[in-house]
C-alpha cells in the first residue's frame, strides 16, 4: 500500500508594471503571473531583491494573502516601475505566515 503525501506548498508570484500618464496619473500596463506552483524557495529567488518596500496585503500584519515587493525594476527612459508579489498557498498557517513576513522584513510585521 503506498503512503500518500501531502503535496508541496505551491506558491504563486504575480507582476505589476506601471506606467506613468501623460496627465501624472498612474496606470497599470501589464499584469500577471510571473510563474506558478513554485516552492517557497524557488518563488523566493524568482523575486529576488527589491529597491522600494516590501508590503503585505494587510496591516498590521496577521494572516496575509500574499506580500508584495514594489520596485523590482525600474525604466528610466520610460519611466515603468515593476513590481512582484508572493502568494500564500491557503493551507499556510497564520503564524507562518508572520514568520515569512518577518524573514523578508516586511513593513508591519
Amino acid at each position: 500500500m503506498a503512503r500518500s503525501r501531502r503535496p508541496y506548498a505551491r506558491w504563486h508570484v504575480t507582476f505589476e508594471r506601471i506606467t506613468p500618464h501623460p496627465y501624472d496619473e498612474e496606470y497599470w500596463e501589464a499584469r500577471g503571473f510571473v510563474g506558478r506552483r513554485f516552492t517557497l524557495r524557488e518563488a523566493l529567488r524568482t523575486i529576488g531583491g527589491c529597491e522600494g518596500g516590501v508590503e503585505a496585503s494587510e496591516f498590521p500584519v496577521s494572516c496575509p494573502r500574499w506580500i508584495t515587493f514594489y520596485k523590482q525594476s525600474y525604466n528610466y527612459r520610460t519611466g515603468a516601475e515593476t513590481s512582484m508579489s508572493l502568494h500564500f498557498p491557503e493551507h499556510v498557517t497564520p503564524a507562518s505566515r508572520r514568520r515569512i513576513c518577518r524573514l523578508v522584513g516586511c513593513y508591519g510585521a
